[in-house]
């Protein structure tokens, strides 16, 4: 099992022994103990999230610019962010961010992982700093917090909080569990 962890770059084999001595990793649902034998079909946790063992898998975490388009081909010709990585394998990112909004970014070919971070039973937070005009009241930081009525429904309730002000501008912390399109800068319009 140590060995497994440390090929999935968890570290050296003996870091990866201590985090199985303290209780942190789980092999097919069940606490792990040193010496443990796996299977490559054997589904590895640490802390509760999945460890992928799969060679073929790879994972970019990507500072999106603005003006950049968040999918893997764009037939407007807009640069999108499949070409910022490597070309080989082929990767598609996990969820959006709008042209304009710049920010991390996940790119994957692990559709497990894609799933996990995108489909709304897992309640994955999608967490956004996001600059507004003004400074917002707390009357409109609660009707964020509220949910805020949209064209396609209302949204549910997020977590907002006032980051910083900067004269006439401010910076919001908007937590939110769905992903509608532009959801978040919809909602501060």
């Amino acid at each position: 099992l140590q060995k497994v962890l440390a090929r999935a770059g968890l570290g050296s084999r003996r870091a990866c022994e201590e985090l199985i001595a303290d209780a942190r990793v789980t092999v097919d649902g069940e606490v792990a103990v040193l010496g443990r034998r796996v299977l490559p079909t054997s589904r590895l946790a640490l802390d509760g999230v999945p460890v992928p063992t799969d060679a073929d898998l790879v994972y970019y975490l990507l500072n999106k610019p603005a003006r950049v388009v968040s999918t893997a081909a764009d037939p407007e010709g807009r640069p999108t962010v499949v070409e910022l990585v490597p070309a080989e394998p082929r990767v598609f990112p996990v969820g959006r961010l709008d042209w304009e909004t710049e920010g991390l970014l996940v790119l994957t070919n692990d559709g497990e992982l894609t799933n996990l971070l995108t489909h709304p039973r897992f309640g994955v937070d999608k967490e956004y700093l996001a600059e507004v005009d003004g400074v917002p009241s707390r009357a409109a930081l609660r009707r964020l917090r509220e949910g805020v009525e949209l064209e396609d429904g209302r949204t549910a309730p997020a977590e907002a909080r006032l980051h910083q002000e900067r004269g006439d501008t401010a910076a919001i912390e908007v937590v939110i569990h769905e992903g509608r399109n532009r959801q978040v800068r919809r909602m501060c319009d």
